[in-house]
């Protein structure tokens, strides 16, 4: 995910209360500033953040019925993506310091008390928000990184387990840029040694003259965004040295270590080769069975 998109634009302010009067006053002092997404009780809070990963900012009710804010805020402080996630108290009930206290503990960041200023509100919300907003974007470069080793980790172990056999390995990033190739590849699809990855894109029909990938078909396309594998798939392609060629080709999402989509590994097979091959072979045993005739011709005489 790009820094821009990431932290640009209105923070996302998931509002908790009991009371739809209470959510259209904080609504009211707070839309300019922020995407306001209310819920009616602490089960419908947390199942907004089941779904939803970009809210920056909570602001918490204490006094509910069924599921109070104590007991909310304690169970989305043990929800994976929201662990570090601000949530404000605000109450007009619970203001003494024995339940300010219990506030903090149910991991609330700051605790309002009715009446309170909108000004102050607004402010502490829009730094809170960029706060969440930048531990969010350097975990998700953190991620990448991960990712990004672990595909290239995977890539290394397939590529030496199948460098001996006459089939081409190419790797690609969730992006479908090819980040490596083995030497077998270029042999397939006659390249020269100097040849970019991202190269065989446009010769394999991944990526069109304009450097975008075909997102509409392709196994590629299929592996990244649907986890779809496909095997023994026949391209007519033109290789690098002009010449038509018949190639078999599997593609298979590559998945990192929490199960995601990081990637895909693609293996093709030059089909004219083997076709060649097998001819080769046939004219061979072709002209050996003609010597052996001529032997017992020869030995008849």
């Amino acid at each position: 995910m790009r820094k821009d998109v990431l932290i640009s634009g209105k923070p996302n302010v998931l509002a908790v209360d009991d009371k739809a009067p209470n959510l259209v006053a904080l609504e009211a002092v707070l839309h300019d500033e922020c995407n306001f997404i209310r819920a009616q009780s602490g089960e419908e809070a947390l199942a907004i953040l089941k779904h939803r990963r970009d809210i920056d900012v909570i602001l918490m009710d204490v006094h509910m019925p069924g599921m109070d804010g104590y007991e909310t805020a304690g169970k989305i402080k043990k929800m994976p993506r929201f662990r570090d996630i601000p949530i404000i108290f605000i109450t007009a009930v619970y203001t003494e310091d024995p339940y300010v206290k219990k506030g903090y503990e149910a991991g609330g960041i700051d605790y309002f008390g009715k009446p309170f200023d909108p000004e102050i509100l607004r402010m502490k919300i829009a730094i809170y928000a960029s706060f969440r907003r930048r531990a969010s974007h350097l975990e998700e470069r953190e991620r990448h990184v991960v990712e990004s080793q672990e595909l290239l980790r995977v890539g290394r172990k397939m590529s030496s387990m199948l460098e001996s056999l006459p089939v081409g390995v190419l790797i690609s990033d969730i992006e479908g840029r090819i980040c490596q190739t083995t030497q077998e590849v270029s042999r397939i699809l006659r390249a020269a040694e100097a040849t970019e990855n991202d190269v065989y894109g446009g010769i394999l029909g991944w990526w069109d003259a304009g450097g975008q990938m075909i997102k509409e078909s392709g196994s590629l396309a299929r592996a990244l965004q649907l986890g779809e594998s496909s095997h023994s798939e026949r391209l007519e392609i033109r290789c690098f040295d002009g010449v038509t060629r018949i190639i078999l080709v599997s593609t298979s999402p590559l998945r990192g270590v929490d199960g995601g989509i990081v990637g895909a590994v693609i293996l093709i097979q030059d089909l004219s080769e083997s076709s060649q091959i097998k001819k080769d072979l046939e004219e061979r045993v072709n002209r050996l069975m003609g010597v052996g005739v001529e032997l017992e011709q020869s030995a008849a005489q």
